[in-house]
């Protein structure tokens, strides 16, 4: 609490008043939080300061942070990986008092630490109090020289002499590497001379990924996190899975089950979404259940238990991004027509790949009903197309430049659709949106090509498959085991064309 209050005299946030006449001061309160590390050890104790209540409109406008999206952080982490330098972190103290404020506002004297001269005094805030409206760091970076990022604007590049500096930034974490470490370097003495910054090393956690960076690339995954939730849920005795959902799951509303705590499904569906952050196996399985959040019953209760289940069986999963991976972009996608049982609605499946690096995928229920196998297959591929535009908007801002980009769909009948204008006639009650999809393929921006539906790796995030299917494709989208990548990385034996095999943790 100490080191809060001399942030706040540090920072000149706030200025010990006379209240104004009508002035009605906000309260405060204090807020106590446990920073863990990667090993689940306590490494800070934080105390803050918030406050108690306050009105949009009066009190504040607007407040935001820069937050990046997960599939921007795996592509940093990829493409750091191809070209070779390991990325740096550091955490900004007191990141939330560093933006003014320009609202007059008014708050109480903190709890236990009232003036003993001036009891009745409030504190006149000059900047935030936990919830900023500009960010000084940004305008420092844009200063020094930095340009933001076209798409993404927690992004920033320096370019010095043929190397380049890049800068990613989460709330009051920020991400660093480049091709020079002397440029890296100096940048990070040059933060920490105009903030008062925690310089963290290399980067191995952060926002609950583990990451572990080495010469043939680096490994993501969050086995700690996943032991955590077995065992929160009671789960650690179950009997082990080797698959998230059986192909004979016929998931629907089961009107007449029994119903569940729902607050405890929900909780469960929580975990287990954040989980997929890395976890790219459960994403289907996951998704599927959380449709009957609303109301529970056993039988979906007992299709998320067996998620667990697996989870047990394989704690240590991740992705791996190799440094010898290219950095070409192509597309997935998939549709499972008329998948859900209760309203018929088909699930769209789509992953893209940075080489071989898995940066981005997604299991959806479509939002209308298709009336055909070709309709839910194309709106799924316009879909795809659509994440793929936004991956090469934000990776030109990395100097990347792309042609046409490979779609690759297992439908012959929706690729026609999309090539072929004189097949608009049959495909007029697709809704006007998805039809973009036609005019990115005339235009030269993507490439549809047809691929076997044995090779179709979208196939996971449309259905449950069975085992050897299973393994197969996640072994193609580079999931490892976080023991074979430690002893890989120590005696470099990962092959850097492409993921190994996952069979090794399933022999048994």
């Amino acid at each position: 609490m100490h080191e809060e209050l001399e942030n706040f005299e540090r920072n000149h946030v706030r200025d010990l008043v006379e209240p104004p006449p009508s002035c009605r001061p906000i309260g405060t309160k204090w807020v106590f939080k446990n920073k863990r590390g990667e090993d689940g050890m306590v490494v800070r104790n934080k105390a803050r300061l918030h406050r108690v209540s306050s009105k949009e409109g009066i009190d504040y406008e607007e407040t935001f942070a820069h937050v990046a999206r997960l599939e921007a952080i795996r592509i940093l982490l990829a493409f750091a990986a191809s070209k070779g330098f390991k990325l740096q972190q550091m955490d900004v103290k007191s990141a939330f008092l560093n933006g003014f404020i320009e609202e007059e506002v008014y708050v109480r004297q903190p709890p236990g630490f009232e003036s003993a001269r001036f009891p009745d005094r409030v504190y006149k805030l000059r900047k935030a109090l936990y919830g900023r409206s500009k960010l000084l760091e940004l305008e420092f970076l844009l200063k020094s020289g930095f340009v933001m990022g076209s798409v993404d604007k927690t992004l920033f590049l320096l370019s010095r002499g043929g190397d380049t500096l890049i800068v990613r930034i989460y709330v009051d974490d920020i991400i660093f590497g480049g091709s020079s470490h002397a440029l890296v370097s100096s940048f990070a003495e040059q933060m920490s001379r105009e903030f008062e910054m925690s310089l963290m090393g290399e980067l191995q956690f952060f926002l609950g990924l583990q990451i572990k960076q080495g010469l043939e690339g680096t490994f993501v995954h969050q086995a700690k996190y996943t032991r955590d939730i077995v065992k929160k849920f009671n789960m650690g005795d179950s009997k082990p899975m080797t698959t998230p959902m059986s192909t004979n799951t016929m998931l629907d509303a089961d009107e007449d089950g029994e119903a569940v705590d729902q607050k405890k499904f929900r909780g469960m569906i929580g975990s287990l979404l954040y989980l997929t952050a890395t976890r790219l196996d459960i994403q289907f399985a996951v998704c599927l259940c959380a449709r009957y959040q609303a109301s529970p019953k056993t039988s979906h209760r007992q299709a998320v238990k067996r998620i667990f289940r697996y989870l047990k069986f394989t704690p240590e999963l991740g992705l791996w991004y190799s440094s010898g991976s290219s950095l070409s972009l192509r597309g997935f996608s998939d549709a499972d027509h008329a998948g859900c049982r209760i309203d018929r609605k088909s699930t769209s499946g789509i992953c893209q790949l940075l080489g071989t690096s898995l940066v981005s995928w997604s299991s959806r229920k479509q939002a209308s009903v298709s009336l055909s196998t070709t309709e839910a297959e194309y709106i799924a591929a316009a879909r795809c197309c659509s994440q793929l535009l936004w991956m090469k908007a934000t990776l030109s801002d990395f100097g990347l430049r792309f042609g046409k980009i490979p779609l690759l769909v297992d439908s012959t009948s929706a690729i026609s659709v999309a090539k072929n204008p004189v097949l608009h006639s049959r495909t007029k009650h697709i809704d006007v949106r998805f039809h973009f999809l036609r005019h990115h393929y005339e235009k030269g921006d993507i490439d549809l090509v047809h691929v076997a539906s044995e090779n179709q790796l979208a196939n996971i995030f449309t259905k449950p498959l069975e085992f050897g299917a299973f393994v197969r494709l996640t072994g193609e989208l580079g999931v490892l085991q976080v023991e074979g990548v430690d002893n890989a990385l120590i005696k470099g034996e990962i092959e850097t064309n492409g993921p190994a095999s996952l069979l090794s943790w399933c022999d048994e």
